[in-house]
């Protein structure tokens, strides 16, 4: 345990520059999906034409297998052949080596996730939104509140028991997200690399098993930490607890 905090975990990286980059790389991701989740989803909850053709196509990027998704991906970040630079160039601008520069490469990297993030966050806020029933808004617009009114006092209080579990779970799968980081940084730069993708090259690259084992269990009190720290914040309380509250509410 003295080893993580005071030596190398890889060749040049220590723990906090990685431990600094998984926090900005979970942001970023949680930021982009629950803004998009909600956006889109907001977008279907309405009433338009072919609404399922379009959730179909905004479901794809979840469905397909991640790794073949995150492998294509990898193709299109090519110097010369990928579909980036080809229309880079195309507009006049210089290509990008999104391969070997450390920060197009976490670009690369968050643009992946980001695209393979918005579908599940999509669909488990239209539930949500599903779930609320039409009389409120109905009532709020007889009373003459507008779209922003109607948003910020019906639909995100009652949405937030759908919401505070989805980005919990998202924080918890994007600090752990192994396949995008690991194989959209193909060079195996350092500079790109989170806390589990260390984790691994560490154990079955250095074969350092007793040190990746101790890593393991930090990276976990890390993320229980933070996990108990939003749902703390967001005041969050499970179906059990909300129960007895409510029956202590009655007996009251």
């Amino acid at each position: 345990f003295k080893r993580i905090f005071t030596e190398p975990v890889l060749k040049q990286v220590t723990i906090l520059p990685l431990l600094v980059r998984t926090f900005i790389w979970t942001f970023i991701q949680i930021t982009f999906h629950v803004a998009g989740g909600l956006t889109l989803a907001l977008l279907l909850n309405r009433k338009i034409k072919f609404k399922g053709i379009y959730r179909a196509f905004l479901v794809f990027p979840w469905a397909i297998p991640q790794i073949i998704a995150v492998l294509a991906w990898r193709g299109e970040f090519h110097y010369e052949y990928g579909y980036f630079n080809i229309m880079l160039q195309n507009l006049g601008l210089a290509a990008i080596n999104w391969k070997q520069d450390p920060f197009w490469n976490f670009v690369a990297i968050n643009m992946v996730n980001i695209w393979l993030g918005v579908p599940f966050m999509m669909i488990t806020l239209l539930g949500g939104l599903q779930s609320i029933d039409s009389t409120y808004y109905e009532a709020a617009e007889i009373d003459g509140a507008g779209g922003f009114t109607k948003f910020r006092t019906i639909t995100l209080p009652l949405l937030k028991p759908i919401l505070t579990p989805s980005v919990v779970y998202g924080i918890i799968w994007t600090f752990n997200n192994f396949n995008v980081p690991y194989f959209i940084n193909e060079q195996e730069l350092e500079s790109s690399d989170i806390l589990v993708t260390a984790l691994f090259r560490a154990a079955f690259e250095y074969n350092q098993y007793g040190f990746s084992a101790a890593f393991a269990l930090v990276i976990f009190l890390i993320l229980l930490g933070l996990t108990v720290l939003y749902m703390r914040i967001s005041n969050f309380k499970p179906a059990l607890r909300r129960a007895r509250a409510m029956v202590a509410e009655t007996s009251e």
